[in-house]
């Protein structure tokens, strides 16, 4: 790092001293951020967060004195500020997690069961305080009335499959996507990069709030309208042949591009397998997992849609596939659910953003 570069100041929230030494040290071996302080609880964070102006805020998901969502809260509406969760790998924990993300945290790692995993933890953990320090932060808007309604678009007759992915504020993005869509939807694939655990819990909270219904994927499931299907967390998710159906199938290769879940794993399959009869869609996310794919995509004579850089939390993953051309037109995240439907019907109008 030069000496002219701009380091990232970060603030530890824990309650834990020892947690809170620990991830001051696993942060401070990355010459590019420092650790400017650190809180025990809610109350002293917040006077912290005026005083030294932080870059961006790891959380422990659960703190005394003042539950860390309520807390989550008072910093997104006050001074929105870049937080990072340090989450339990407990259901309660994915749960609270989840909320913590659709609330406005930029993302989250998993505490580590015992001391010795610190060193994975902080390989996980740098990147991710380094992205949260690039996002614009913003107060939450809901979208407009007349686009919480189901979106039209694709007829009942529609034979595509839709394949979705994303990272870094995919759990927002998604759910925005999803709740605009019917109930009788063409069948959707997701790659979401998340663990383990957290997907089931994922997957419970978006069918409670979506009208098609949304499970996470098994093995040999078959793919219908009506549903979507979102990759485990530690398995890639791929869209296989079975008869005159189509299945998902799951597998615990090695990382593709990076990951397991792999968005590229998902939309090469689909590619090979589906083509041209699919549309694909890539939300925002850091990194390039999933560029390679959709230009795949593309390629074989799918319809490929990307978010744009106005509305993605992070514009990595849909910056690399619109700059190597796997992106056929780009669009608003409260636009895109339209766009995919229309793109399923036989109406697309692709429109450079």
């Amino acid at each position: 790092m030069s000496a002219t570069s701009k380091k990232v100041r970060v603030l530890i929230v824990d309650d834990s001293a020892l947690m809170r030494k620990l991830l001051a040290a696993v942060l401070s071996v990355d010459e590019g951020i420092e650790v400017v302080g650190e809180a025990p609880d809610p109350f002293e964070a917040r006077e912290k967060i005026k005083a030294l102006d932080p870059d961006v805020v790891t959380l422990d998901v659960e703190m005394p004195r003042m539950n860390g969502l309520d807390f989550l809260r008072k910093i997104m509406e006050l001074r929105p500020t870049p937080v990072v969760m340090i989450s339990s790998l407990t259901q309660a924990g994915a749960d609270t997690t989840l909320e913590a993300l659709e609330i406005g945290a930029v993302d989250f790692v998993a505490k580590p069961a015992d001391n010795s995993a610190m060193l994975q933890l902080g390989g996980e953990l740098i990147p991710k305080i380094k992205a949260a320090a690039q996002t614009r932060m913003r107060r939450r808007v809901p979208p407009p009335h007349r686009q919480r309604r189901a979106v039209g678009g694709a007829s009942s007759t529609s034979d595509k499959l839709i394949a979705i992915g994303a990272s870094t504020g995919g759990v927002e993005a998604l759910k925005a996507v999803l709740m605009l869509f019917p109930e009788d939807v063409p069948p959707i694939v997701i790659a979401q990069h998340m663990p383990e655990r957290f997907t089931a819990a994922f997957a419970r909270r978006l069918d409670s709030e979506c009208r098609m219904r949304v499970c996470e994927a098994a093995h040999d499931q078959p793919i219908e309208r009506g549903n979507a299907y979102i990759a485990p967390g530690g398995h890639h998710l791929e869209v296989a042949r079975r008869g005159s159906g189509l299945v998902c199938a799951l597998n615990d290769g090695p990382l593709v591009s990076g990951h397991r879940p792999s968005v590229d794993a998902l939309f090469h399959s689909v590619a090979r397998v589906v083509a041209p009869r699919a549309v694909g869609a890539i939300l925002t996310g850091m990194g390039r997992d999933g560029a390679n794919g959709l230009l795949a995509m593309r390629r074989a004579g799918c319809i490929t849609l990307g978010q744009d850089e106005g509305t993605a939390l992070i514009y990595g993953m849909p910056r690399v596939a619109f700059e190597i051309g796997a992106v056929e037109s780009q669009h608003g995240l409260f636009d895109i659910s339209e766009a995919i439907l229309n793109a399923c019907a036989g109406k697309h109008a692709p429109a450079m953003a």
